[in-house]
């Protein structure tokens, strides 16, 4: 079966009880994982932007003032454990600098590089050696990086993504997902989705991808930068049913048999 992962990300903006209340969403549609986003901001806040002044929900701040207002901590964390567990889903982060892998291996074994820090030799290794599995995505990345990453890394799952959101259409370019699959057989391929509709996501599974991620939002009117390449409510039920739908739908690779309606069928219309 594929995995289906609801990226929450930052589209908490920092409130616990938006994480929650996104946590239920993926938990009753039937998604796999939810998948949050963990930063140290000192770190990763590039030097230029830190005292960049802009407009929040919470007033003036700077930029660097910003991401830590929404970054979660440990008692945000312990928290998340405790109300995944009670959900009946799994969980885990997309990690930004050394210091937050070492902070989310507390909690989880399963970690995923993004696609902006596959260059990144340190955090590769890190994440690897503190995983029991490891994802990357291929966003924004020329192949000779992707192979790069692969031979430090050793991901046990390579992520084909478009890293603008939204994705237009006509830049998915999904049959990169065919190479993938063809040039590292001994790996597993999913896809991270950040275009507008579903029906792309569909044909990623129908291709043989045996993760998909999807951002996810309670609406696309909220602040923050990630809210408008997300899956609203109705469109993350709509994820899980088409994907459980489609594995339903494939059947087996050999010649062909009638089923037994077809049998049925076929004694009234065939002489």
């Amino acid at each position: 079966m594929v995995k289906i992962i609801a990226e929450i990300g930052i589209n908490h903006n920092g409130d616990i009880n938006i994480a929650k209340k996104l946590i239920d969403l993926a938990s009753v549609a039937g998604c796999d994982y939810v998948k949050f986003q963990k930063r140290t901001p000192e770190l990763c806040v590039p030097e230029e932007q830190k005292n960049k002044v802009r407009e929040t929900p919470w007033g003036k701040m700077t930029y660097l003032e910003y991401k830590e207002r929404i970054e979660f901590g440990k008692d945000e964390y312990d928290e998340i454990a405790l109300y995944a567990e009670k959900k009946g889903i799994k969980w885990f982060a997309s990690v930004w600098d050394i210091k937050s892998t070492i902070f989310m291996s507390n909690y989880v074994d399963i970690t995923k590089v993004p696609s902006a820090l596959i260059v990144d030799k340190e955090l590769l290794k890190t994440a690897r050696h503190l995983s029991n599995t490891f994802l990357i995505s291929t966003g924004m990345s020329e192949e000779k990086e992707i192979e790069n990453a692969v031979e430090i890394g050793d991901p046990d799952v390579i992520f084909h993504t478009n890293s603008v959101y939204p994705s237009p259409v006509e830049d998915l370019n999904l049959n990169y997902i065919t190479w993938l699959k063809e040039k590292y057989p001994q790996k597993e391929i999913g896809y991270s989705g950040h275009e507008y509709g579903l029906v792309s996501t569909f044909a990623t599974a129908a291709m043989g991808v045996s993760w998909v991620e999807r951002h996810i939002t309670l609406d696309h009117a909220m602040w923050g930068s990630d809210h408008r390449s997300s899956l609203e409510p109705s469109g993350v039920f709509k994820l899980t049913k088409g994907i459980r739908e489609l594995e339903k739908s494939f059947g087996e690779i050999g010649p062909r048999v009638c089923s037994e309606k077809e049998v049925e069928k076929r004694k009234s219309l065939r002489k």
